[in-house]
């Protein structure tokens, strides 16, 4: 019975000490850098067709606009991905566009909410692709989940980013011709 309720006790104040951890660290940022072998105009482009966006964002599924005008600030969509054998919405909205230059979006969900900001530069005819992320969880469970697991959801937008990087550089597509 005495080691029962040390053991229960201990469970007490790990979760009590998880849940502290989403007072103490509400929200996470990170900063995450490619540099990919096309030039910025070709980057964006791919970056920005809805139709290659499965192949660097696993789970992707579609897009579906919502509001405002598609591809600019105030424009409104929403994100579908399946997950583990479960469809996620994430509501995307454009916060700030500059084509060939830069998109800072804000997405929401139920479990946290995230400000996101990629830029294109020109490098010697490369382009060095670079992100911005705040995130901050919805509820005391979600922040506490964030603040033990960010590290994890960087990984993923490093993973995303080595994927865009492999899906640009074996772009074989003429978007000037499309555009």
């Amino acid at each position: 019975m005495k080691y029962l309720k040390y053991i229960l006790g201990l469970l007490v104040l790990l979760l009590i000490g998880f849940f502290a951890m989403g007072l103490i660290k509400p929200e996470i940022s990170y900063e995450c850098e490619i540099m990919v072998e096309k030039p910025t105009s070709e980057a964006w482009a791919v970056l920005e067709d809805e139709s290659r966006m499965g192949e660097w964002m696993p789970g992707f599924q579609k897009i579906e606009h919502i509001s405002g005008t598609k591809g600019s600030v105030g424009a409104v969509s929403n994100v579908y991905f399946l997950q583990d054998g479960k469809e996620t919405v994430i509501k995307e909205t454009i916060t700030a566009i500059q084509p060939n230059e830069s998109i800072s979006m804000r997405f929401e969900n139920e479990f946290m909410n995230m400000d996101y900001k990629m830029v294109l530069n020109s490098v010697e005819g490369k382009t060095k692709i670079t992100t911005t992320t705040r995130a901050e969880g919805n509820g005391l469970m979600s922040k506490s989940i964030m603040a033990v697991a960010g590290g994890s959801i960087k990984a993923q937008e490093e993973s995303n980013l080595a994927n865009l990087k492999k899906t640009i550089e074996e772009n074989t597509r003429n978007y000037s011709q499309v555009q």
